[in-house]
């Protein structure tokens, strides 16, 4: 079974109501991992949900956590169809 979370808050602009998700590879639980309120493994690929307006953050915490993202999907909910 593959690890999904959220992270961050959205805000009431419309940026802020869309939704990312990042595939990522390579996750260790570590000292800076055992900070989150979720366990990481290191065999599967790991999916994060991130607003728009915290992608760069996103990024760049998953580049010193050692992670490679794979894929960055935008998410549609049915009502926006």
């Amino acid at each position: 079974m593959l690890g999904q979370v959220a992270v961050g808050q959205s805000s009431a602009s419309p940026s802020g109501s869309r939704f990312f998700r990042y595939e990522v590879v390579g996750l260790r639980q570590s000292d800076e991992t055992d900070k989150t309120d979720y366990s990481i493994r290191s065999s599967a690929s790991q999916f994060i949900i991130v607003p728009y307006n915290r992608m760069n953050q996103e990024m760049q915490r998953l580049t010193r956590l050692g992670a490679k993202i794979v894929s960055i999907q935008p998410l549609t909910s049915d009502a926006e169809e």
